[in-house]
């Protein structure tokens, strides 16, 4: 699947030092690159992992010394990762980035639609 996105046009939202995402216009999924992970997901589980991720209460991990918090567990619909604290906020950063450019692309196309139809409605 991950192949038909590679051979079509896609568009990036989204990059960080870490990562990158893009959205496939064959599969309407987003595709998330990070570090050695791609993730294939379609939007409904692209927001679930974003809630998942902003969900972690960062300074409390930060002050905890237990063993336990070396690493977290972040759940993706399709497996989990071990992440370290500063991994999973890179992860964080780049997932928020896609979601706030998925949010300005789909205002930008309602803008650009509702000026389309006011200027053909105003020309007849």
């Amino acid at each position: 699947m991950l192949s038909d996105c590679n051979n079509t046009v896609t568009s990036e939202l989204f990059r960080t030092s870490k990562g990158f995402a893009y959205q496939c216009d064959v599969t309407n999924r987003i595709i998330i690159k990070f570090d050695d992970y791609e993730l294939s997901l379609r939007i409904q589980q692209f927001q679930c992992l974003r809630r998942s991720l902003n969900n972690i209460n960062i300074k409390d991990k930060l002050f905890d010394l237990s063993d336990e918090s070396d690493y977290l567990t972040v759940e993706a619909p399709s497996r989990s990762f071990q992440l370290t604290l500063c991994e999973t906020i890179q992860l964080r950063e780049l997932v928020n980035g896609t979601y706030f450019a998925l949010q300005l692309n789909s205002m930008l196309h309602q803008l650009l639609e509702s000026n389309v139809g006011a200027i053909y409605r105003s020309s007849n």
